[in-house]
């Protein structure tokens, strides 16, 4: 128990790291997920090889893929528009979202007390966006990028029965890969890229994409795979939220990013952090009472 747990942990550590290279890599947040996808699918076809699903479910996993690339693409162009810490909390919507999403998917009920823990949320997102009318831009790409989020981890919760991690992982970073390079001129339409696109990275943009695929790609998933054998998946999603808590330490560490925020960002970031500790607190009472 004590190595998966040492496993979960490096995995949200890794987690952390993600926000800190898209910093890093001075190549526009299109360039960053078409190359980080291409190395990953690479790295993955070594390790994993070419399990076999049927074509239905592969086209269903190279859709999420696709999603999860487009979430990628808005979430570092959010960081990219603004800094690493906005761009991390902008992703907290995601509950926020999912309270709307999931019931409209799966045809239930919608469950007022999620949405009113989500409200928090943007009331602490509304805090945040009115500090600064420098990130205002970023802000609203966040947003974006954590209703992508949303919707593709209730698809991928979906298409995902039944298939093996590391074989959805695989096919989800070569369909998507496909998938990402067919949506990206109309990205570039709704979200014109400051750089030039298609660029081949070299020097340090390379060696810092080949660790972000490798490291914060397939090695982040492989760990969660592996925690998830000996550790609910409660266990897990509950310690992943302290994913944007690291990315923002990270941030003030490498960037100093501290002296760019001021109260109002605080308060905000204080509004969301409740949230994730109200919604914690019910889904573990919820779950003491189904196993009583």
């Amino acid at each position: 128990m004590r190595q998966a747990f040492a496993w979960l942990h490096l995995s949200v550590v890794l987690a952390g790291f993600t926000g800190l290279f898209g910093k890093l890599i001075t190549l526009n947040e299109v360039d960053i997920v078409w190359y980080r996808m291409l190395f990953s699918s690479l790295i993955l076809m070594v390790f994993v090889g070419f399990p076999r699903v049927g074509w239905r479910k592969f086209l269903q996993i190279a859709g999420c893929g696709t999603l999860l690339g487009l979430h990628w693409m808005l979430f570092y162009g959010s960081i990219k528009a603004s800094n690493i810490s906005i761009g991390v909390v902008c992703i907290a919507l995601m509950s926020f979202f999912t309270a709307i999403f999931e019931p409209a998917i799966f045809r239930r009920r919608v469950s007022w007390a999620e949405l009113a823990l989500s409200l928090i949320t943007v009331g602490g997102l509304l805090c945040i966006f009115s500090f600064d009318t420098r990130y205002r831009y970023g802000i609203m790409i966040g947003v974006a990028s954590a209703a992508m989020c949303s919707l593709y981890a209730i698809l991928n919760k979906k298409v995902g029965e039944g298939v093996k991690s590391r074989t959805m992982l695989m096919y989800q970073m070569c369909g998507g890969l496909a998938g990402t390079t067919a949506v990206i001129p109309v990205y570039l339409m709704a979200f014109p890229a400051e750089g030039p696109v298609a660029v081949v990275p070299e020097g340090g943009n390379l060696w810092w994409m080949l660790c972000h695929a490798l490291f914060c790609t397939v090695g982040l998933y492989l760990l969660q795979i592996m925690a998830l054998k000996r550790l609910s998946a409660f266990t897990v999603n509950l310690t992943y939220n302290l994913e944007p808590c690291y990315t923002i330490i990270i941030a003030f560490v490498f960037f100093g990013e501290s002296k760019e925020l001021n109260a109002s960002f605080y308060a905000g970031i204080a509004m969301v952090v409740l949230s994730v500790v109200l919604q914690t607190m019910r889904a573990a009472r919820r779950r003491g009472q189904t196993a009583g």
